[in-house]
């Protein structure tokens, strides 16, 4: 049987211990302050967020222009005139609603930092609904998917619906016509 000369263990050895002890001493000399990684969540020390722009002006200045651009584009319409499918039928209209859906993830976001987050409760909940509406129409959008784009725009549209209803009702109900509209004949 071959067996390794004592030198060359004695060598092997001495290399392994000096490069776990190389890594260690750089693993322990890294500063702990380093920026944050992307995706952590966690903004760089002392970084203070702006949440003087108002609930309702985030609303109006951008979710609602980014939402509506996602149910404009999805579904179809029926009338006298026909039946019409309302996605987008080229690339760049598919890459538009992507666009307006990220817009709607991120800004589901912004809903829930300090200062402009109701509570930790429900808010945080409509919040979170909200991006993952925003996220499965981005991927809807990639894949020019038609079926998931539309169920995509229903989860925002009832995610939006219930966090009105529970914060301002009177948002909620401004879409609801109070006359009973008259069928027709």
């Amino acid at each position: 049987m071959n067996a390794l000369p004592v030198n060359n263990i004695y060598q092997t050895a001495c290399r392994l211990l000096i490069a776990g002890f190389s890594a260690s001493l750089l693993l322990a000399c890294s500063p702990a302050d380093q920026p944050p990684v992307a995706g952590t969540g966690e903004p760089a020390a002392g970084f203070k967020f702006d949440t003087s722009l108002s609930v309702a002006d985030l609303m109006s200045l951008v979710i609602d222009p980014a939402a509506d651009s996602l149910w404009d584009n999805a579904g179809w319409v029926e009338s006298s005139a026909g039946y019409e499918e309302l996605y987008p039928t080229t690339d760049e209209g598919w890459d538009f609603v992507r666009a307006q859906a990220a817009l709607v993830a991120e800004t589901g976001n912004l809903l829930a930092l300090p200062g402009r987050a109701e509570d930790n409760d429900a808010w945080m909940v409509y919040a979170e609904g909200m991006v993952e509406a925003g996220k499965l129409a981005m991927d809807a959008a990639q894949r020019h998917h038609n079926d998931d784009f539309f169920q995509a725009g229903a989860q925002l549209y009832n995610v939006c619906r219930a966090c009105h209803q529970s914060y301002n009702p009177d948002i909620a109900s401004r879409y609801v016509d109070d006359e009973p509209q008259a069928s027709p004949q």
